[in-house]
Parts: structure tokens; sequence; C-alpha cells
């Protein structure tokens, strides 16, 4: 039997706390998430958004697995113009987190789909659907992804580690983001082409230590505030719900221009997705998403103090 050691030096103090999905399978990565799907499911096909990040290649062309793409319409629904056999699948994002409508709607009809809730971790999984998460899109960790799938098959795992991938985290903290982003681009590239492994010890710590209502309630008020400030501006349907927390506030205007000009001002806008360039033309609908969407950031990190100086810069620009 191993024993712990008692005694010793101290360690990183982390709260004790519970787990925001303790049923689901605790993982690595979003993306062995789906791996793991499609190792249990053993799909022949499936059929992804133009609208995607490519790091979802990486499991199915790894498997070898047949691949489509599909457009959406301007509510970000699928335009589901093919037929999703027994052997097939469907791969639906919850974009932003604010069309859980959609996702409802679409488990509804589709027996073989797998929902990405990477941009959505606060929405609960519903039953029929395979659903997988990210939990770095939301939380001050490195790595750590959760897992629902319909199927009683497990996999036998390794458990990661990840002290590794903690230095943008530890920069972050002790000088600024800015002084953490070249180490976070080296974590990223650290995340390709990993085993599929159970959640790290340490990002689980982490995860069990955070405040999640605080989070939801950042996230709410953040994005209602700005909803409130752009509604009348924003290009993007968004027929989001009260129950929705939303990792972004996507802000949808005209304008290529705008992203450059907030980044100079200090207020970091990612990019969904630059692969999108390469997969679709100039003309259709996941382009212009890619080229002038603004993903204003909301999260736990900020008050409505740092939405007006959202709002007043944008509004200064337009």
């Amino acid at each position: 039997m191993h024993l712990e050691p008692i005694g010793g030096f101290i360690g990183l103090q982390l709260d004790d706390g519970d787990l925001y999905y303790p049923d689901l399978i605790a993982l690595n990565t979003g993306r062995n998430a789906l791996e793991y799907i499609l190792r249990i499911k053993k799909f022949k096909t499936i059929y992804l958004p133009y609208f995607t990040c490519e790091v979802l290649l990486e499991p199915i062309r790894k498997l070898k697995i047949a691949y489509r793409y599909y457009s959406l319409d301007e509510n970000l629904c699928p335009i589901i113009d093919f037929i999703i056999d027994e052997q097939s699948c469907l791969l639906y994002t919850n974009y932003f987190g604010i069309k859980t409508d959609i996702v409802t709607s679409l488990t509804s009809k589709i027996k073989n789909i797998i929902i990405d809730n990477a941009q959505a971790f606060f929405t609960k999984p519903i039953n029929n659907a395979d659903t997988f998460y990210s939990c770095r899109k939301f939380f001050g960790v490195p790595d750590g992804a959760y897992l629902h799938i319909g199927s009683h098959k497990r996999l036998q795992l390794h458990q990661d580690e990840s002290i590794h991938r903690f230095s943008h985290l530890i920069k972050g903290v002790d000088i600024n983001t800015e002084k953490g982003y070249a180490d976070y681009v080296e974590n990223n590239k650290s995340l390709v082409n990993n085993d599929i492994k159970e959640m790290s010890r340490i990002t689980k710590s982490i995860l069990a230590g955070t405040n999640y209502q605080k989070c939801i309630t950042s996230r709410k008020n953040n994005f209602d505030y700005l909803h409130d400030q752009f509604f009348d501006i924003n290009l993007l349907k968004m027929n989001y719900t009260s129950n929705d927390v939303a990792m972004v506030y996507p802000l949808l205007i005209d304008d290529p221009s705008l992203k450059k000009k907030l980044i100079e001002r200090k207020i970091f806008i990612a990019t969904y997705w630059p692969n999108v360039y390469q997969w679709t033309s100039p003309s259709s609908f996941e382009y212009n998403l890619t080229n002038n969407l603004i993903a204003l950031p909301i999260d736990h990190r900020y008050n409505l103090a740092d939405m007006e100086r959202i709002v007043k810069v944008v509004k200064s620009l337009l």
C-alpha cells in the first residue's frame, strides 16, 4: 500500500471544495474528450461545422475517421442538407455559450450528436447527447476537460501531470498577463498530440477550489451590461436565455479593423478561428464571423467598471 509522507516542506495551499461536474469523466484536454467519444462509439464519419477550431481534427485524423464540413445559418444553426446514418455523427458547438436553445432542439432530433461545450462550461449536458467541456477556456488551469458520454464502456487511462504547463499562469499572477503570453502559446503547443489521460491532480485541485457562483454571477452581469450597450448595433442574432453563461460577449460589427484597434488599446480579442480563412471563401458567413467578430472578455476577473472601459473604447472607434 502506498503511504503519503507526513512532514517535510509545506506545499502549495489550495482551497478544498467541490468540482462542478463530479460525475463526469475528468480528462486532460477537450480534443481528447472528443477522441474518447470516437473510440467508444466507433463512428465512421463525423460532420463538423466550418466554424470550429482546427484542433478538433487532431483526434479525427489520428483515428482515420472521415470528416465533412457543414455550414451555419445566421442564427448559428446547422444547415443539414445531408444524411446522418447509423455510422455517422454530427458535432455542434454551443457557440459562445449562448446557443443552448439550438443544442436542445438538435438533441431532440439527431440520434448521433456530439455537443462541443468548450465555450459553454456551465451548460449542463443533456442525457442523450455526448458532450465535452474545456476547463482552461473558463478558469486559470493549464489543461483539463470533462466528458459526458452515453455509454457504460470506459477506457483505461493513466493520470496526466501538469507541472510543466504552469509558467504562463504563474507569470500572469506574479508579473502580468502580457509577460505570460509567450509561455501560454508554448503551453498550447505542448497539448498537441497528447494521449488521452485522466485530469491531473493539480488541475483537479484548482478546479475544486474555484468559486463557481462568483464566476457565473460575474459573467452574467458583464454580459448583460455589454448587451444593453451594443444590442442595437450587434449584427449577430443572440436568442440567449437567462440560464446561459457565456464565455465572451460576441459583438459582430462590419469592421475588420476594429479588432486590431482594440488590441492596440490593450483590450485583447481572440480570433475564432484563423483556420476558417483557409476552409471557407470570403463570401461565406463563417469567413465573416472569423473576420469581424469581436469576442469581448466578460469573465470573473472583470467588473462593471471594466465593461464601461470596453464600451467607451469600442464606441470611440465606431
